[in-house]
């Protein structure tokens, strides 16, 4: 093991400068939403200054992590004494092991032996904020390392002594008005935006998604509108070394949230691009993605719902240009009354593949940094080239106890483009476009404050596409986990 580098790069010049007559058709939906009238709002209401709009999604692992983390707590609520009037330090250590068990993992050569790693991830986050206000900083390590296994270490698994995130701000808590603050952020960030299928840290995983550069948000989610705006290098994760950031790309973008209709529905027009700048010119990249996501309850009837379409244009793979959209739909029902809290739901996605691998028109949808697990508990699919139904039940039969089961299926959107995460493509089509189906099962079991147990099976079924070539075998994948919290 080699010795983490002593400084933190920094990742602020030469920012791509962004077309924003691109952006024409979202300002102008957005102006329009901004120019409604609230009239679906009661009296009390339409003092946006107080009110509280904010309606959280109901749809399966959606909803952002954390900012600050999610395991991190105000000192002064911890319950030590002699810190309960320290309200300005926001403190966090977690502490994760997981075992797993993977059979046949597609991903791995055919007829791989099973594979019995246990992963380790060690957080810990400390933030000051109020005391020297409007500045505020953070910091927040991680330590994630891998044992017993039988192949070689990736950057998904492995990143010893990291800084993950490391960032200064400025914060004015009512810069827009009482109660709506305006945030400037700039360091080194991870963050999770929308509904986490184009931007998340993948909290699954050992290891984090982040970013360096620059974030401005004006509002906050409580607020009846919010506005980020973002420019940032994406961070390239080294096993054992200091991590950089990638100084040939740049992702930027906005995300607006409009939640005066929230009782029915909240929207999220946002656009993203992403530039890749190599030297070869092979792989240069320049796409933009315009989206609207919207979530909302109907009603007092139990249903609720969730989408987002996401149409993206521009160039990739050097000399093509790129045409592509994806979609995703949910439709969920909670019983009311029941002591289980029970939720069914219905999911469909669905990320284009490229239609000719001859011609000089790209159509595989770029899903980004997105999460995937919310695709696959193998983690064979992203949001490109699948056509997936799912079907979901979430209930709650205990005090600390959630349980999640699901059933999926999958197709090739294009059965002459690839399956991405497994490495399989036949560009004549003809080995179909079936790919197989997922069962897969979760309980989450918290025996004691500070102390979750989570365990977890999934099996896989290849379809015609996988088998005729060469993935004919089921695979199965077992993982069971503990997560330590020092300061709940």
């Amino acid at each position: 093991m080699t010795i983490k580098k002593a400084a933190l790069a920094v990742a602020c010049n030469d920012l791509f400068p962004i077309n924003f007559g691109r952006m024409s058709l979202l300002g102008a939906f957005m102006m329009g939403l901004s120019a409604a009238p609230p009239s679906l709002a009661d009296s009390k209401d339409n003092d946006s200054s107080t009110h509280n709009y904010f309606v959280e999604a109901r749809s399966y692992r959606t909803q952002p992590y954390g900012d600050p983390p999610t395991y991190s707590r105000n000192l002064s609520k911890t319950g030590i004494a002699p810190a309960k009037d320290i309200d300005w330090l926001d403190v966090g250590l977690d502490f994760r092991m997981r075992y797993e068990y993977r059979e046949n993992d597609f991903r791995r050569p055919a007829n791989a032996d099973p594979d019995e790693p246990i992963l380790l991830r060690t957080r810990a986050f400390l933030g000051v904020k109020n005391i020297l206000d409007p500045f505020r900083f953070a910091l927040e390590f991680e330590d994630a390392r891998l044992y017993n296994s039988n192949f070689v270490r990736a950057d998904s698994e492995v990143n010893e002594f990291e800084l993950i995130q490391g960032f200064a701000e400025l914060y004015f808590e009512n810069a827009l008005g009482s109660h709506r603050p305006l945030r400037v952020r700039a360091g080194r960030q991870a963050l999770e935006l929308v509904d986490k299928r184009l931007i998340a840290n993948n909290q699954f995983r050992n290891t984090t998604n982040n970013f360096e550069g620059f974030r401005v948000t004006l509002g906050q989610q409580t607020n009846d509108w919010d506005l980020d705006l973002l420019a940032y290098k994406p961070v390239q994760r080294l096993k054992y070394d200091f991590d950089e950031p990638i100084e040939q790309q740049w992702l930027y973008g906005a995300v607006a949230g409009w939640r005066r209709w929230s009782p029915f529905v909240t929207l999220q027009p946002y656009y993203l691009g992403y530039k890749v700048d190599n030297k070869n010119g092979a792989t240069d990249q320049n796409i933009h993605s315009t989206a609207l996501r919207g979530y909302g309850l109907i009603g007092n009837t139990g249903f609720d719902y969730d989408f987002d379409v996401v149409y993206q244009f521009g160039r990739s793979n050097g000399n093509q240009q790129h045409d592509a959209w994806a979609s995703v739909v949910e439709l969920g029902y909670t019983f009311a009354g029941s002591p289980w809290k029970p939720r069914i739901s219905a999911l469909y996605g669905y990320g284009t593949g490229d239609r000719n691998p001859n011609d000089k028109v790209n159509n595989r949808f770029n899903s980004l940094f997105g999460f995937n697990q919310p695709w696959s508990r193998n983690d064979y699919f992203s949001w490109d080239n699948v056509s997936a139904p799912k079907l979901r039940l979430e209930f709650t039969p205990y005090k600390g106890v959630r349980i999640d089961t699901a059933y999926n299926a999958y197709w090739l959107a294009s059965d002459r483009d690839s399956w991405r995460r497994v490495n399989l493509r036949d560009r004549t089509g003809r080995s179909g476009d079936f790919l197989g189906h997922e069962f897969d099962i979760r309980v989450r079991y918290r025996p004691i404050p500070r102390v979750e147990t989570e365990l977890s099976y999934a099996r896989f079924t290849p379809g015609e596409f996988p088998k005729n070539l060469g993935k004919a075998l089921p695979s199965n994948f077992f993982y069971f986990q503990v997560s330590l919290n020092a300061f709940e």
